[in-house]
């Protein structure tokens, strides 16, 4: 019967070499999307710090300013 191959099952490690080479596969997608993720909220993290960092710098230099101006 053609088109019920599918049915007798096969060898799934040969499909995965052979027609899914070179492919990422679902859990490496996955792995790949929060690792980029990850990276993309640390980097928000950091530019906020640097914000709040220069923040406070330039609010200390005019309260010194203030206090000897």
């Amino acid at each position: 019967m053609k088109g019920f191959g599918w049915l007798t099952g096969g060898n799934d490690r040969q499909l995965a070499e052979t027609k899914y080479a070179g492919r990422e596969s679902a859990s490496e997608k996955a792995d790949r999307k929060q690792k980029d993720k990850d990276r993309a909220s640390r980097a928000r993290d950091v530019r906020k710090a640097a914000r709040a960092g220069q923040a406070w710098e330039d609010e200390d230099r005019r309260r010194e300013r203030a206090r000897h101006g």
